[in-house]
């Protein structure tokens, strides 16, 4: 039987695979959990990004919480990194945030943290998932329900105070996914001092990264040349990650950023051991950049919970995905976008430079990502037929390129990435192997 969490929670369609039953028995069960480990009434920090289906799921959740004794803290819409930040700040013995991230708007998932702002570690989860069976014990108290004040606010100061330096002068134009972030992320550049214009920061519920936000950073880059602004930031639906624009309309990826970030670290000595953290998905042109800058790079696993886990293990300060979740180790404890706008535009700010100057640190190999929806993950392992295309474009590519096949942690898809020397033989050696994906794995 796969595992009910994945690699950012437990997530599915809302309604039928993530249920209102379900919500309610995660919150049930993370109270007994909770409950062995503190050895008192747990107090348990609740967020949600604005899907429809946040505010039933919620509701479930907070009953459940509830039902079986725990306190729950509501926090209302809030960014997930917001949420990680609350837990500690209000002392909280755990938070929850009510997100699908960058996933379209009939989607949701429940992610929990621990009291130290962390995602809980595989063992905890898998203890949460085998006490949804268990029944909650007779005569327990209800515990209480409450609003968390000022929430927004401390989280508001906590990011600003991180900005190295303040963005007067600067124009930006921000999509907001139609997401968390959208009332958050316009007041915190605006207080550091930049023109803010705010695209798609209109939530409805239903309309959250649809053809906006992160997963489409060309859209704020077209606005960007509209508007005449030196940046475009992309968020997406819970703002944990951050991609950005430059006044070209050109996108600039989270390697570009990481590259950035961890070489003026590295100058003013910051960048703890010379080293940072990225994942397998990073490209070429990012680890030729850190070896010419006489930086270390460990690679893991995509998703910045393994991101995390690299940086504690090796005592590095920061590190991060391609796709624009930045972790800054010593202000935050996931990835945050607004942290991350915040660190690398006052980069820019400072040293007077463009943010299209600060990407060219590195220089970005062609970069060809296929996602195949397939009927079954388990079947990838042991599909010789996709593996013999792998081999023949390693083989074909050398070291003038590479290949990475990988099952998504949080979607029935199989992703197929090539890296070339140009565009044309990346894309051409990326559509024959996800054909072969399509043919023999295809849902």
């Amino acid at each position: 039987m796969a595992r009910l969490f994945g690699t950012d929670g437990v997530r599915g369609v809302a309604g039928s695979e993530l249920t209102a039953d379900l919500a309610r028995g995660l919150g049930r069960a993370a109270v007994g959990v909770l409950a062995e480990q503190a050895r008192h009434r747990p107090v348990i920090l609740v967020g949600r990004d604005p899907r429809e289906s946040g505010v039933w799921l919620e509701n479930a959740l907070v009953g459940g919480i509830h039902d079986a004794g725990g306190d729950a803290l509501l926090v209302g819409v809030e960014p997930t990194p917001a949420v990680a930040f609350l837990t500690i700040d209000a002392g909280a013995d755990a938070g929850v945030v009510i997100s699908a991230s960058h996933n379209p708007p009939e989607y949701n998932g429940i992610k929990f943290f621990g009291s130290d702002g962390m995602k809980l570690p595989d063992a905890v989860e898998d203890r949460i998932e085998a006490a949804l069976a268990d029944p909650t014990p007779a005569g327990v108290v209800g515990g209480s329900i409450q609003e968390l004040e000022g929430g927004r606010e401390r989280y508001l100061a906590h990011v600003e105070a991180a900005a190295p330096a303040r963005l007067d002068g600067m124009t930006l134009v921000v999509d907001c996914a139609n997401g968390a972030a959208s009332e958050v992320a316009p007041e915190l550049y605006r207080r550091l001092g930049a023109t803010v214009h705010a695209i798609h920061a209109s939530p409805d519920g239903w309309n959250i990264n649809v053809a906006c936000g992160a997963l489409h950073p060309e859209v704020a880059g077209e606005a960007a040349v509209a508007h005449g602004a030196d940046a475009g930031v992309s968020h997406d639906g819970d703002a944990d990650r951050a991609l950005f624009s430059d006044h070209t309309g050109a996108t600039i990826d989270g390697d570009q950023v990481l590259a950035a970030c961890a070489i003026a670290m590295k100058r003013s000595g910051s960048l703890t051991n010379d080293a940072v953290v990225t994942t397998v998905m990073a490209n070429l042109g990012f680890h030729r950049a850190m070896m010419e800058a006489g930086i270390t790079v460990s690679a893991t696993k995509v998703g910045d919970r393994y991101v995390l886990e690299e940086m504690l293990e090796e005592g590095v300060a920061i590190g991060g995905e391609q796709s624009g979740h930045l972790i800054f180790r010593d202000l935050a404890t996931t990835g945050d976008g607004l942290l991350t706008a915040v660190r690398f535009l006052s980069l820019a700010a400072a040293s007077g430079r463009t943010v299209a100057d600060l990407a060219g640190v590195m220089i970005r190999y062609p970069q060809v990502t296929e996602n195949v929806r397939v009927r079954s993950l388990a079947e990838l392992d042991d599909s010789t037929s996709v593996w013999d295309a792998v081999a023949a474009a390693e083989e074909e590519l050398a070291d003038r390129g590479r290949v990475l096949v990988r099952a998504s942690g949080t979607e029935p898809l199989v992703r197929v990435m090539v890296e070339a020397e140009t565009e044309t033989a990346a894309r051409r050696h990326a559509e024959t192997i996800a054909s072969e994906v399509r043919k023999h794995l295809g849902a």
